[in-house]
């Protein structure tokens, strides 16, 4: 039987509550918004299932990608709409032309962020750019088996953890699954997500659409808005109004990432899942067949040039990923070099020693407090550092 003695044993992948054939294990939500699984020991046969799934008590091996790229799609309005070098939409596509199913995160109709599947093309849109909030898995292991079983092609994407939930989960190869994760800082809540969204709805006296009354308002959502650049991006959220005149008015809120809340609490790393600060499944031990992210610190060359429209790391981790990559724009990589660069790769983040007392802070005053209070803690350490350093350096002379 599950039991969580210590919130860092848990990732919230779900794979225990949809294995458990008795339905004795429900997935409940803590004060931060994170879900942990609760059972209920009346309705529990002892039969060990739920232990045998979790990726945290069953990490899988250390790997190393078979290939790494620096890669990117070759339609620039694809590029655009995503995260990076649009290098899922790629895959995704070959697999939805193939009469398969694509597993991904999107938005639900509150802005909170689900699992889900497509069918067609145009629903990859929804599961296009990252989503910077721990999404609910739902019963998707149980759809993608269904879909696997009755042969069908099927791409199930997510975050290390959720992929190796999966794999436990279905406890088998399958020729016809390809699984794409992502390299992961870490989930932030979303409870904060909750939060925050209220406070952008109703101006919180720190937007121009202070009018806004509801999340229902709110048309769109991009965490990584390009009309700064690729390496600038925004978070943008798009909104739907009524006018005095009776005709519906579109308004945009939109910051550089670093200046944002929600991202500076996040980058700050104050928001994430207690998993996160010892995740089970780096190193690639989810057993992925596709790692992708972000190619931060590449330069460009010649013949493969950075136009700041978003350059995707790939990484190839077996033979059945291989098969995806042809017809993009693509330039091979070392991966000792790649990791300097992306070093969550292997390491998981370190914790923040404020994490805690931080949400209890949140909910005494206001998000936006709090990340003016880290701001401000975090510039007065940076100085202190560089007084330390110079007084070290005059004491070196």
């Amino acid at each position: 039987m599950i039991s969580i003695a210590s919130k860092e044993m848990c990732c919230g992948c779900a794979a225990c509550e949809q294995r458990c054939p008795t339905s004795c294990i429900v997935m409940r939500e803590d004060e931060e918004g994170f879900l942990y699984p609760q059972t209920d020991t009346s309705k529990c046969i002892g039969c060990g299932l739920c232990e045998k799934v979790c990726p945290v008590l069953n990490q899988g091996e250390k790997r190393k990608p078979l290939h790494v790229y620096a890669a990117k799609n070759t339609k620039t309005r694809i590029r655009l709409q995503s995260s990076s070098g649009g290098i899922f939409t790629h895959i995704a596509e070959q697999i939805i032309q193939k009469n398969g199913v694509v597993f991904g995160a999107r938005f639900d109709e509150n802005w909170a962020v689900e699992h889900a599947c497509t069918e067609t093309l145009e629903g990859l849109a929804a599961m296009r750019g990252s989503k910077y909030v721990q999404s609910r898995i739902g019963r998707t292991y149980r759809q993608a088996k269904e879909f696997l079983e009755s042969g069908r092609p099927v791409l199930f994407s997510g975050t290390p953890c959720q992929i190796r939930g999966l794999k436990l989960f279905l406890a088998k190869e399958y020729e016809n699954l390809l699984t794409v994760d992502l390299v992961c800082h870490g989930v932030p809540s979303p409870e904060i997500w909750r939060q925050y969204l209220q406070i952008i709805a109703t101006g919180g006296g720190q937007h121009p659409n202070s009018e806004l009354r509801s999340t229902s308002q709110i048309t769109g959502i991009n965490f990584r808005d390009k009309t700064t650049g690729w390496q600038y991006f925004s978070l943008r959220f798009s909104f739907r109004r009524e006018t005095g005149s009776g005709l519906p008015e579109t308004a945009d809120v939109s910051r550089i990432h670093y200046k944002d809340p929600f991202f500076y609490c996040f980058l700050s790393h104050v928001t994430e899942r207690y998993s996160c600060y010892a995740c089970p499944a780096k190193e690639l031990k989810s057993g992925s067949d596709i790692t992708l992210g972000d190619f931060w610190g590449f330069r460009g060359t010649k013949d493969f040039p950075d136009d700041n429209n978003g350059i995707s790391l790939l990484l190839i981790n077996t033979d059945q990923g291989s098969k995806y990559i042809t017809g993009t724009l693509r330039s091979e990589q070392s991966y000792e070099k790649v990791i300097k660069q992306n070093p969550m790769i292997t390491a998981s983040l370190i914790k923040d020693p404020r994490r805690d007392t931080f949400y209890k802070a949140v909910a005494k005053s206001s998000l936006h407090r709090q990340s003016k209070k880290l701001r401000l803690i975090n510039k007065i350490k940076r100085y202190a550092n560089r007084l330390a350093d110079l007084a070290l350096g005059n004491r070196i002379r």
